[in-house]
């Protein structure tokens, strides 16, 4: 494992994505599966791991909770609020100083901590970010001690630059991957100069990019990429990175033509960590042998310039007409 570094410590360069791990949206993980799976990250090296406390209504944060009692070594945990739309407080319309605190404390006892070591804003409507009171909040937050650092997961290149202008952004969270490429051009350079961190999400594009699935390829009814497959409940770009599925089964074959063998999953984190002005990578896993495979990545040799030139030119080509939703 490599590792990078995200202000004032070094994290793992593969992260850990645990939307899996809350059993919602992506069929059920049951708690031996998902404890195995934090324990399957660590022993390989891993110390960054990425929850919400929507996952599973608090579930995934739990179980990292659970999982982290029995841990001896440091783990960076990183959560995200903003979501939720329980009780008197969240998604889609208050954004106050003590909803988001008692949001922020709710992840403190899920996740058994006296202080979040990244608190992210999880995709809240453009006009909150442009306000400029959420990151107020976070502000004070920080100085009250109830967390570390802060950043944002976004949709949009266009948050993502609003959210830049803000003092103090530790990190963003973007979608970025063999599919949706041109973020780099628009965003890296600029986080770069900023000392902000870059944690790419979807990277494997909800599983489209590593070569398994096949045209009759089902899911269950609770799982966002039967539910949402065409961005009927939340932005496409969470699923299968805005690509109709059977397009990029498609694509995904065209891909891997150029890839230097069949290890089409680990090489495609291998091209995102082939960028150096990104921090850490959090794919997702729902079995063990997953987070092995996706570990490994960080350990393949970068992609030559011209495999890479040649996957850019098919993306221009051939992909990026192909995204929907807002990007």
């Amino acid at each position: 494992m490599k590792y990078r570094s995200f202000k004032d410590v070094q994290v793992a360069d593969i992260g850990l994505g645990t939307w899996q791990l809350g059993s919602a949206e992506w069929g059920n993980v049951d708690e031996e599966m998902a404890l195995s799976i934090l324990q399957a990250y660590t022993d390989a090296g891993g110390n960054f791991i990425d929850t919400a406390d929507i996952y599973g209504s608090g579930l995934s944060e739990k179980l990292i909770g659970k999982f982290l009692k029995t841990v001896n070594k440091e783990v960076f945990i990183a959560t995200k609020q903003g979501r939720r739309s329980d009780g008197n407080y969240g998604w889609p319309q208050n954004f106050s100083y003590d909803s988001m605190k008692r949001q922020a404390e709710s992840s403190l006892e899920n996740l058994g901590q006296t202080q979040l070591f990244l608190e992210q804003l999880h995709c809240v409507p453009p006009v909150e970010l442009k306000s400029g009171k959420v990151f107020d909040h976070l502000r004070k937050f920080q100085d009250e001690g109830i967390i570390r650092y802060f950043g944002a997961s976004v949709e949009t290149t266009e948050e993502a630059l609003v959210c830049l202008e803000q003092e103090g952004l530790a990190s963003l969270q973007i979608i970025f991957n063999l599919f949706r490429q041109h973020v780099a051009d628009e965003l890296f350079e600029r986080a770069a100069k900023k000392g902000v961190a870059l944690i790419v999400r979807v990277p494997l594009a909800s599983g489209l990019l590593s070569g398994k699935f096949k045209e009759h390829t089902t899911f269950v009814d609770t799982d966002h990429r039967k539910f949402n497959a065409d961005g009927q409940s939340f932005n496409a770009g969470e699923t299968f990175s805005g690509i109709q599925f059977n397009e990029g089964i498609r694509l995904t074959r065209e891909i891997e033509t150029l890839l230097p063998d069949e290890r089409t999953a680990q090489w495609a984190l291998r091209w995102i960590l082939d960028h150096p002005q990104i921090t850490t990578v959090i794919p997702g896993a729902s079995k063990i042998n997953q987070v092995n495979g996706n570990v490994a990545a960080s350990d393949l040799t970068p992609l030559t310039t011209a495999t890479h030139q040649t996957l850019r030119k098919l993306y221009d080509g051939k992909i990026k007409e192909q995204i929907r939703g807002h990007y």
